[in-house]
């Protein structure tokens, strides 16, 4: 019973005491006067009684009503009804608030209900003060409290006659029921009658229709939203303009919550003066009135539920995790079947007449019940996981958090995992966990009704019908008797506020109020206390539980198969069948991986465990602490499935003998696993050990068990623990008090032996073997973290201080024993600690504790000091050999062999993925730090894979990334270092430590790798390391005897360009451009300004008539670079006619940056306009970034249109010009002399082209300068290319197609629409007709009055300029990428090509996809696209010139790529060397830079400039296979070897640099013996004369090619050097490691037949496939030189052969009649595109592969006709490999031969051949070996010739003759001039017969 209302108080208006506007509460009376003794009078009621604040309002409000709920310190509720109603102000009132009364009109009534107009209420101006009448009360009765506090105020409205006092006397001294559902009539004394019906249960909570009320104002997605919220502990607030919906509302939420109740903040009604309680950092439900939702803002962590617009509003850093699936949509589908029942039937043909929906009251008894519905979802079986700890004096529970999300197949779920972790979830196991205690609804519905709703799942109207059931037992909870006719009680008549009152509310008499009370006490004293006593029960547990959603365990489904096998496994370990267990050991590994055979392995093991001691042999034991281990491994801290739990007392039970008295257990060996540093495993496992012991106290000795089993023995036979302590509890009470206590000391001493047991295990798993290692839980949390990990009940400052005192030690790495024991210690000390205090441990007993762990620690580290002393004695497992690498010559092992295992990475190949093959990877080896190589030698560790060797390894330099990674190792399955190794040749390595490799040794291989991969200077490394190796001692000496030594004159030439550079010009000072302020005028030197390239400059730029000595020999030097051979090649001048200055000759080879002073980035020498003088070009550089201006690379033979490159302008030069060109100025325009001279240059340039020298009368140049001096006329600029206007080409302009396509072209086609250049490359559609597969149209696209000059730049530079008519030449601005793009991308590539671990989704696609987010095939397809475009300008007769970013990156792709699409010769295998010697390195790649070679390099990072150029070739290559000499794997080759520094190649940055290391003339140097080769020029000729693998055998190119590849990303293909791996023996580009590699040896054939086949399986990733099946050629040539060495003669070299065969090819080809030679690959179809490859023809007999040897783009031979051809190819070609003696010699004889470029002449034996049509020589009469071969099929004319220097000096002039080929011209000169005579007729007749 109690007591119906507490307090009576009556508040009303009074002045603030600080005088502000606002007023304050202030309390009237309250009834009684005095406190309560159980019940102490709430603080602070009168704020909230008026929670807006206590304002006057100008007219009366009707009364309102509504209950605020104040918390105490218990955590009591109180429930305050407050009606307030207004009276007209007092005076003394009035004048505290008039001054502002009239800012008050707008805030209106603060109850919400409807403002009635203000009637005759008073006078003008008269203000009303709100009174209010309170209820303070324990009891949550609302209707009650509405009707008591109305009828005191309808009695002093209507001036009732019944005395006030006697009204509230009789409210306080009502005294009614709790629960039970009883029903109890009250009358106030005024006439009226209430009933009260008390609810049946009152565990379960009231809402009468607020949850109903809720769901109608929120809806389902935002209500479930709140629920959520409030369970996973976040902030909730409501906002209404309604106090009692703000009740009600909360009311609501909290009925929803239940079973659980709500622990934190809770306040319905927020007073306006405590908003600051919103910023609390605790969770909390609070209403605020909608009035202060500005306040509320700025809270950045609140969820903001505004009720009367129906949203709710969570802030992003909020997240609210949903509902478990399926349970969410469950509950949404089941909530809007409740609260729209129409929505089913919205869509039938034919609705049923509609039904009536259930009332507001039962609706919401339905939603409620849905949620009861959805705990006892959510928590079914949670019975089954609590551990019951103590059961006397008071019972103590708690719930195994892990094992209850583990069975429901949860763990992953956010929601569940933060509810249980609650404090709600807390008090639901403390108050229901109880065993024996009164049940409600809920512990029916959760131990009877799952099944069922299981069943329903799938039937929603039988999901609605138990909906209906559960709400009828709610609603009859709430209304008991619900036929009763409830109250009467009187109402104030309508409109009663308005009326004038007859008096203010009376004071009531105290005394008598009092008097009433006291007389009630008295009576209640006397009267016995109407207890109902309440009926306890054992709570029934119900069924175990079940996974919320049955998932298919995916992979690892473990079938009985899996299963048996581990079974089988375990058998065979303890019968000691070995063999058989180690077969058997992978599979179980494999299947360890699923839960079911984890729980197997512990069952069986357990089976093996006898008297808990089990003693194994070494192996056995090396075996069950393997599977162990393995087990672990996948164990989270938390062990929801158990398996630590079931393995903990087997770690203790299995053992070996090392010695006589010293055993190992296998807990020294399962250390390694992060569950063991968790204390809330070992807590867990704590309270199942002593649930278990507790209850065999009580059970009888039959009934007991043996309680090692641990807590998953199935408890079903016999009585649980729960139902024991049931049973216990209930007879508790009748138990004698020695009994009592006898039983309570029984159980804490059961609880104390525990904890030391505890106390010894946890020092088993904590302490390492080794004290010394301190290996103590590495890579975990360490045990500092768990210092504050645990949530154990120390004081926070204590738990800190621990800490502290912790991290200041030295941590692990080199922490003493102590340290170790310590850590182990505390941690012990606080698991006790928490447990102890938990578990009801009296102090005494846990000081005692405390005592004793520091010794339990100690001993144990003793016992181990043995353990671990004599394990290091027992024989190591034979771990396999470490191979050894093969090195290079020169390459020296820097770290020997580390053991370590290779890992599988995220490429399948290497372990056995969708290519096939076995899993060689994960591999057990050594790693190789060399000077150039890091390389990874082992075996696979699966034994049953093979032994194959695996080899994985890249240059040092070529190392990209390299990060400290923590993996498990494939064997022992131990956590280890390991180190993550990317390169930039797309290798991987992904390596384990092995054990024995300490952190030391690590940590050192770390720092030399870092040392070797950034070396401080270039020249330590390997490149110049290795040839200075061999002779260390002696200096290298300088030959004396040829004058200057190489290495000396290289020097100096480094120290006169420094001098150059330091010293400043005379002249200097007058081509800075004009100071600002002098602009405007012309200054006085203009006329020098103009006219300056006609003086010769004094000083250092000395022209090249006038060279000193020493100049000379530095010109020697440079002209024999490649650069200058090729000037020469193309007849771009050569050096002679420059010094003579030849003025026929448009271009001149210029010395002017001969010291490198111009610009240090380019080359010596370079081609210029004829017309500009050496001393202009210091002045055009200035315009140019880096220096570097425009130069001539190369010119088309045929159109004789130049290619220049540059770098970009700087923003003064030409650009600067033509922005400038519409601000007119006053005299002189803002160019100065520089960017004059600049454009002068481009006039040059473009008067150098034959076609537009003379197309202008004029001089166009003076023309410029008088338009320049006048300064009036706008100085008229180049034009920038625009939209062209769309015209058709006629067709007859290009009768032929020059050049290929990359398509089958039409023939009559007519010229496409000319397309806009610029749009064209910057990536828009073009407007001609659209060529399949981005080629641009037709040649004819670009206009017909085409510029003679195009400048190709940058877009962002070009803007603002405005095209010009009167120029010849026309800007084309594009968009190019940076190279910080290039290397974002390649990181992008590298990690698409080279994943670092496995992909989330199988399969091609997700490759696929980060391929495309590379972006590294759109940069290709850009770079293709432009080399095309400048390609198409360069064949239509304009030349170009390629001006981009600094001139060294992009410019040298495009200019190179131009070239190589333009020039056959640059597809051969000489001509490639020298466009990369030439445009590569003499123009200043910066190699060194972009492949961060050294320290200084190291931030900026590897940029694969060159690896992207060459990326293009192969593409080009892929397109026409038939137009390159060199093969794929030639590029593959440079590729890999540009960044390994093996070779001086492609070290430093720019010419001048490798002056000055000395580098660029060495090579030029006598030799003395075999030297390794520093050059990778030098490398590949020696290796393509013993083997072809350079060369491409498909190769017969068509002279005039120009290649027009496709450019777009569909018809570029993924490199394979990206993605092919061999594992054989590393990559295959160091071509001396690859051939060591041992061949399976060969079988024995029978006598001299042809070989056997021998079969070999090949595997893709582990052979190489080109290798190991060679394609036919190169087999017939091996068997060539085989058969050739049976035969006793020196086998000759493979090109000679072949050079043979394709001779007797095309003589075969001769007696078709036509002159042209037979094609046996070409199809008749004239223009069909020459790509496609091989065909293989099959001839009538046999099959023949035919072979395109060399062909002709007309090719007239018919199908048959080429059969026949490749028969008689094929039948004859044996026959032509005859000894050099019966050659074929129709002329033979002494020629002189002029050497290449600045060679002497020789006198070398000629053979004319007119079989082979060649013309070979050799050093002398007798020599085999040919030295050369002039193909007379080359040969253009033969003429006579002139003397040069250095020709014979005794013979007549006649007596010379040039040759002219194709290629160059050869010089010879004969005995005599009749000899000479006779050389012409003879080849002029071959070629004649020809």
């Amino acid at each position: 019973m109690a007591r119906l209302a507490d307090y009576f108080v009556l508040v009303a208006f009074g002045p603030h005491p600080r005088g502000s506007g606002e007023g304050q509460g202030q309390i009237l009376q309250r009834f009684p006067e005095k406190d309560w003794e159980d019940n102490p009078f709430p603080q602070g009621i009168e704020l909230f009684c008026q929670p807006s604040g206590w304002q006057l309002c100008p007219e009366r409000n009707p009364p309102t009503f509504f209950v605020a709920v104040l918390t105490d310190i218990n955590s009591e509720r109180h429930y305050c009804a407050c009606l307030t109603f207004w009276e007209p102000a007092e005076p003394t009132q009035e004048a505290v608030c008039s001054e502002d009364a009239a800012g008050r009109e707008e805030e209106a009534v603060e109850g919400g209900s409807g403002r009635l107009s203000p009637g005759t209420s008073g006078p003008p101006g008269q203000l009303f003060a709100p009174k209010t009448l309170v209820l303070v009360s324990r009891l949550d009765h609302v209707e009650v409290f509405r009707n008591s506090l109305g009828l005191i105020y309808t009695i002093h409205v209507e001036g009732l006659n019944v005395g006030l006092e006697t009204v509230v006397g009789n409210l306080l001294t009502c005294i009614i029921p709790l629960a039970g559902g009883s029903q109890r009539t009250i009358s106030l004394g005024a006439g009226d009658r209430q009933v009260i019906q008390t609810p049946l249960t009152d565990s379960l909570p009231i809402s009468r229709c607020s949850v109903a009320l809720l769901f109608r104002q929120l809806g389902i997605t935002n209500v479930l939203s709140l629920f959520c919220a409030a369970l996973t502990e976040h902030k909730v607030l409501f906002l209404s303009r309604s106090y009692q919906r703000l009740s009600d509302a909360c009311r609501g939420l909290l009925a929803l919550l239940f079973p659980l109740r709500y622990s934190f903040t809770y306040v319905p009604i927020l007073p306006a003066q405590l908003l600051e309680v919103l910023s609390t950092p605790t969770p909390f439900i609070i209403g605020v009135n909608a009035a202060f939702q500005a306040e509320t803002q700025e809270l950045l962590d609140v969820i903001v539920a505004d009720l009367d617009g129906g949203t709710v509003t969570v802030p992003e850093c909020v997240q609210i995790p949903p509902l478990p699936e399926p349970l969410q949509s469950q509950t949404h589908s089941v909530l809007s079947m409740v609260l729209d029942p129409e929505l089913e039937l919205a869509d039938l043909a034919f609705p049923p007449p509609t039904t009536s929906s259930s009332s507001l009251k039962m609706q919401d008894k339905e939603l409620r019940a849905v949620f009861l519905r959805l705990f006892a979802q959510l928590l079914q079986g949670y019975r089954w996981c609590l551990h019951m700890v103590r059961i006397h004096p008071e019972p103590v529970i708690r719930f195994h958090k892990a094992a209850f999300l583990g069975q429901r197949g949860l763990v992953e779920d956010d929601f569940l995992m933060k509810v249980l972790e609650g404090m709600a979830f807390a008090g639901f196991v403390s108050e229901r966990g109880v065993p024996y205690r009164p049940t409600d609804l809920f512990d029916e519905l959760v131990a009877h009704e799952v099944a069922r709703m299981r069943a329903d799942e799938s039937h929603p109207q039988r999901v609605l019908r138990h909906v209906k059931e559960l709400a009828e037992q709610l609603y009859k909870n709430e209304n008991p008797y619900p036929a009763v006719a409830m109250h009467k009680v009187q109402r104030p008549g309508e409109a009663s506020h308005l009326r004038r009152a007859p008096r203010p509310f009376p004071r009531l008499d105290e005394g008598m109020v009092q008097w009433i009370v006291d007389q009630a006490t008295a009576k209640m004293q006397g009267a016995p206390p109407a207890v109902k006593a309440e009926r306890r029960t054992t709570v029934p547990s119900g069924p175990p539980m079940t996974a919320i959603l049955e998932r298919s365990s995916g992979l690892h489904g473990n079938s009985a198969r899996r299963l048996e096998v581990v079974r089988n496994c375990i058998s065979y370990v303890f019968e000691g069948k070995m063999l058989e267990a180690k077969k058997l050991l992978p599979a179980v590994l494999r299947a360890l991986k699923g839960r079911a055979a984890r729980g197997c392995l512990a069952q069986e093991l357990h089976l093996h465990v006898q008297q808990n001691r089990a003693v194994l042999d070494d192996q056995q034991f090396e075996f069950v602490v393997r599977m162990m281990n393995c087990c672990l491994q996948d164990c989270t801290s938390l062990d929801e499935h158990g398996i630590a739990a079931s393995l903990l007392p087997l770690v203790t039970a299995f053992c070996r003998k090392l010695s006589p008295g010293v055993t190992q257990f296998a807990y020294s060996c399962v250390q390694e696993h992060v569950v063991w540093s968790t204390p809330q495993f070992w807590e867990a496992m704590f309270y199942g050990d002593v649930q278990t012991h507790i209850r065999a106290l009580y059970l009888e000795p039959a009934e007991d068990r043996d309680p090692s089993q641990g807590w998953e023995e199935p408890a079903e036979e016999e009585r649980s623990a729960l139902d024991v302590a049931s049973e216990q509890r209930r007879l508790w009470p009748t138990l004698s008090r020695e009994k009592q206590q006898e039983l309570v000391q029984k159980e804490e001493s059961t609880v104390f032996s525990q904890a030391i047991h505890y106390a010894n295990r946890m020092s088993y798993l904590l302490l390492p073997l080794d004290s010394s290692k301190s290996r103590l839980l590495r890579e975990r949390a360490g045990l500092g973290d768990l210092e504050s990990a645990s949530n154990s009940l120390v004081t926070s400052s204590m738990a800190g201080s621990v800490a502290e005192s912790y991290d200041t030690e030295s941590g692990f790495e080199d922490a003493e024993t102590c340290d170790v024991a310590g850590a182990v210690v505390r941690f012990i000390n606080r698991f006790v600690d928490k447990v102890c205090t938990e578990s009801g441990v009296t102090s005494d007993h846990l000081k005692g504790l405390h005592v004793m762990v520091p010794d339990i620690v100690q001993m144990h580290i003793e016992t181990l000091e043995a353990v671990y002393r004599e394990s290091k004695r027992l024989p190591p497992i034979q771990k396999p050999k470490l191979l050894r690498p093969h090195l290079l010559p020169g390459e020296e092992c820097v770290l020997d062999g580390l053991r370590v295992y290779l890992l599988p990475d995220g490429r399948e190949e290497g372990a056995g993925g969708s290519g096939g093959g076995p899993a060689v990877l994960p591999a057990e080896g050594a790693v190789f730090l060399t000077t150039y190589r890091v390389i990874f030698t082992g075996m696979p560790t699966d034994p049953l894979v093979g032994e194959q060797v695996v080899v994985r390894s890249f240059p040092v330099a070529a190392l990209t990334k390299e990060k400290r990674i923590s993996v498990l190792t494939p064997v022992e399955q131990i956590t280890q270092d390991g180190l993550h190794l990317r390169s930039c040749t797309f290798q991987l390595l992904k390596m384990a430590f092995d054990e024995e490799v300490g952190s030391e040794k690590a940590e050192l291989f770390r720092k030399q790798l870092h040392k070797l991969r950034y070396p401080l200077d270039i020249r330590s490394t390997f490149a110049f390391t290795l040839g200075a190796g061999h002779t260390p001692s002696r200096p290298p000496r300088a030959a004396k005897d040829k004058g200057p030594s190489l290495r000396t004159l290289s020097r100096n030439l480094v120290k006169n360009a420094k001098r150059t550079m330091g010293r400043p010009h005379i002249t200097r000072k007058k081509y800075n451009p004009p100071s600002y302020e002098h602009r405007g005028q012309p200054p006085e030197d203009q006329e020098d300004e103009i006219s300056v390239s006609e003086e010769l400059e004094p000083g250092t730029l000395t022209p090249t008539s006038a060279l000193k000595p020493s100049d000379r020999m530095t010109m020697s030097s440079l002209v024999e670079r490649a650069c200058c051979r090729d000037y020469q090649r193309l007849g771009l001048g050569t050096l002679s006619s420059s010094l003579s200055r030849a003025k026929s000759e448009p271009f001149r080879i210029s010395s002017v940056n001969r010291m490198y002073a111009i610009c240090r980035s380019y080359p010596g020498l370079l081609i210029v306009p004829q017309s500009v003088q050496d001393n202009a070009l210091q002045r055009v550089s200035r315009c140019y970034r880096q220096n570097r201006f425009p130069v001539v690379c190369w010119r088309s033979g045929r159109s004789r249109a130049v290619l220049l490159r540059s770098g970009g302008l700087h923003g003064k030069g030409v650009v600067g010009l033509f922005k400038a060109q519409n601000a007119p100025s006053p005299g002189q325009s803002q160019a100065d002399s520089s960017s004059l001279e600049q454009e002068k240059y481009l006039q040059a340039v473009v008067s150098s082209m034959p076609r537009y020298a003379d197309t202008s009368g004029r001089n166009t140049l003076s023309g410029f300068s008088s338009a320049h001096m006048g300064g009036h006329v706008p100085s008229p600029r180049a034009r920038v290319t625009t939209l062209s206007n769309p015209m058709a080409a006629s067709a007859s302009r290009r009768t032929a197609p020059r050049g290929k396509w990359g398509s089958v072209r039409a023939s009559g086609r007519s010229g496409g629409l000319g397309g806009d250049v610029g749009s064209r490359l910057a990536g828009r559609d073009m407007l001609g007709p659209p060529q399949a597969n981005g080629a641009p149209p037709d040649p004819g696209f670009l206009r017909p009055h085409r510029a003679a000059l195009y400048i190709i730049g940058d877009k962002a530079q070009l803007k603002g300029v405005r095209p010009d008519p009167l120029q010849q030449w026309e800007l084309v601005p594009i968009e190019v990428f940076e190279a910080r793009q290039v290397k974002t991308s390649f990181k992008k590539l590298l990690k698409a090509c080279v994943p670092g671990c496995q992909a989330l989704e199988s399969g091609p696609t997700s490759f696929l996809r980060s391929l495309e987010d590379s972006e590294w095939l759109t940069q290709i397809h850009k770079l293709l696209q432009v080399s095309v475009l400048v390609v198409e300008l360069l064949d239509s007769g304009s030349s170009v010139l390629v001006s981009l970013e600094d001139g060294w990156d992009i410019t040298t792709q495009v200019v190179s790529l131009v070239q190589l699409l333009s020039d056959p010769f640059y597809r051969t295998l000489e001509g490639f060397r020298l466009l990369v010697e030439k445009e590569w390195l003499s123009f200043g790649h910066r190699f060194s830079h972009r492949g961060a070679h050294t320290l200084a390099g190291q931030s900026s990072g590897f940029t694969p400039v060159f690896l992207q150029f060459l990326d293009c070739v192969h593409q080009v290559h892929l397109q026409f296979p038939m137009e390159f000499e060199f093969s794929p794997f030639y590029l593959k080759f440079l590729g890999y070897h540009h960044v390994s520094r093996r070779f001086r190649t492609f070290l430093l940055d720019s010419d001048y640099e490798r002056i000055e290391q000395g580098l660029l003339y060495e090579e030029k140097g006598e030799r003395k013996g075999p030297q390794v080769c520093r050059s990778v020029w030098e490398y590949v000729d020696r290796l393509s004369k013993r083997t072809p693998v350079f060369y491409n055998y498909m190769y017969a190119p068509e002279d005039t090619e120009v290649l027009r590849p496709y450019s777009n990303v569909s018809n570029l293909k993924v490199w394979d050097f990206y993605t092919e791996e061999t594992l054989a023996q590393g990559p295959p580009y160091d071509w001396e490691l690859a051939q060591v590699s041992p061949e399976p040896p060969e079988e024995e054939r029978p006598d001299g037949g042809a070989p056997q086949s021998r079969r070999r399986v090949v595997w893709p990733c582990y052979d190489s496939r080109p290798r190991v099946q060679p394609d036919a050629i190169s087999r017939l040539l091996e068997e060539l030189q085989r058969l050739e060495t049976e035969l006793g003669r020196p086998p000759e070299r493979w090109k000679d052969s072949w050079d043979r065969v394709k001779a007797a090819q095309r003589l075969e080809g001769r007696p078709d009649g036509r002159g042209t030679p037979s094609s046996l690959l070409v199809s008749s179809v004239p223009h069909h595109r020459r790509s496609l490859g091989v065909y293989l023809q099959e001839g009538p007999v046999g099959s023949t592969l035919s072979l395109s040897l060399d062909s002709d783009q007309s090719s007239g031979s018919t199908t048959s006709g080429s059969r026949q051809a490749a028969r008689r190819s094929t039948s004859t070609l044996y026959s032509q490999f005859q000894t050099a003696e019966s050659e074929n010699r129709s002329y033979e004889g002494t020629l002189y031969k002029k050497g290449a470029f600045m060679k002497p002449w020789k006198a070398r034996w000629f053979v004319l051949d007119k079989t082979k049509h060649q013309l070979r020589y050799y050093d002398h009469r007798t020599d085999t070996e040919c030295k050369g071969v002039i193909d007379l099929a080359e040969v253009e004319a033969v003429v006579p010739g002139t003397p040069t220097m250095g020709a014979p000096k005794t013979v007549d002039e006649k007596a010379f003759f040039d040759v002219k080929t194709t290629r160059r011209v050869y010089n010879f000169c004969a005995q005599d001039v009749l000899s000479a005579q006779q050389w012409v007729d003879q080849i002029q007749s071959c070629l004649s017969d020809a």
